[in-house]
């Protein structure tokens, strides 16, 4: 038997690499539901293929009171997980989604990005911005998806990710302050638990990008000439009070303020919380609190 096959090379919070150069995930494989109509809150949703290569798709989220009469702002979803696992489809994505999009009466789209190793990083990002380009395709109502030209206010987009997926919203939010979208107004990027560098799962990051620009990597610890660029006027942070990230998110948000970026950043502390605990079924007042606070950022003035 080959000894490489069992000889331990690197192990991660969530990957453990052998000699032989197989990957084995850390984590449970993620359970995912099917689009349907939820018989509770109403809430609609939609599977759609954005790209066959490379391999993009999304999930569309629509609220009982979508009508024809108006058009309801958007929030482009960025799911967490590491950037090697989890899901658009899953079942914890799903719940969270769908509570917000009910509550919030807004349209939701979720984008089921290539996941690292198999797919190294960038391909997450780059799918990410992909997918949110698709949505502005729509902007003239003359796009694919009749859901995105007939129920989007394209004037009221948010950009929204927990923990990975708040890094990558964060960078998309410096693509668009950088190349625009076209007809499409981001007004907004709300960042839950975000990872932004400075722990020990760099290293898991860096394995993931070989192409990565090292611990500066401007994805990784973005710098004050990138926070600059930031293409939307509010930033919404949450951070748990017992996250291993929540010093970074607050990092950030004090970068953010000093980078000449002309917007107003705020940051809720969630105490006695940890990682992404919005979408565990554990404590669902302090769920039901985050999401009126994400509420409340939408609707702002």
């Amino acid at each position: 038997m080959d000894s490489t096959r069992t000889e331990i090379a690197k192990e991660f919070r969530f990957l453990r690499v052998y000699k032989d150069g197989h990957v084995e995930k850390l984590v449970k494989s993620t359970t995912t539901v099917p689009p349907s109509i939820d018989p509770i809150t109403g809430v609609r949703t939609k599977d759609v293929i954005i790209s066959s290569e490379p391999s993009i798709s999304a999930r569309i989220f629509l609220p009982r009171s979508a009508d024809l009469t108006r058009t309801l702002p958007l929030l482009f979803h960025i799911h967490g997980g590491g950037f090697c696992f989890e899901s658009a489809f899953s079942e914890q994505t799903y719940n969270h989604l769908k509570a917000l999009v009910s509550e919030a009466s807004v349209v939701a789209v979720s984008v089921e990005y290539r996941l690292a190793p198999e797919h190294p990083i960038p391909a997450c990002y780059d799918d990410s911005w992909a997918a949110l380009n698709w949505v502005a395709s729509h902007a003239d109502r003359l796009g694919p998806e009749p859901w995105l030209n007939d129920y989007v206010d394209f004037r009221r987009v948010f950009l929204i990710g927990d923990s990975a997926g708040a890094n990558i919203a964060h960078t998309l939010s410096v693509w668009v302050g950088t190349h625009g979208l076209p007809n499409v107004q981001v007004v907004g990027a709300i960042l839950v638990h975000p990872f932004f560098g400075g722990t020990d799962d760099d290293k898991m990051w860096l394995y993931m990008c070989p192409t990565n620009g090292g611990l500066e990597d401007p994805r990784l610890k973005p710098s004050l000439k990138e926070l600059a660029k930031v293409g939307c006027e509010r930033v919404l942070v949450f951070v748990a009070e017992l996250d291993h990230l929540r010093d970074r998110g607050i990092w950030y948000s004090e970068e953010l303020r000093k980078s000449g970026w002309n917007g107003i950043v705020d940051v809720v502390e969630t105490k006695g919380e940890e990682h992404c605990y919005h979408l565990i079924d554990t404590n669902p007042d302090k769920r039901v609190a985050l999401r009126k606070i994400i509420i409340s950022f939408i609707n702002q003035d």
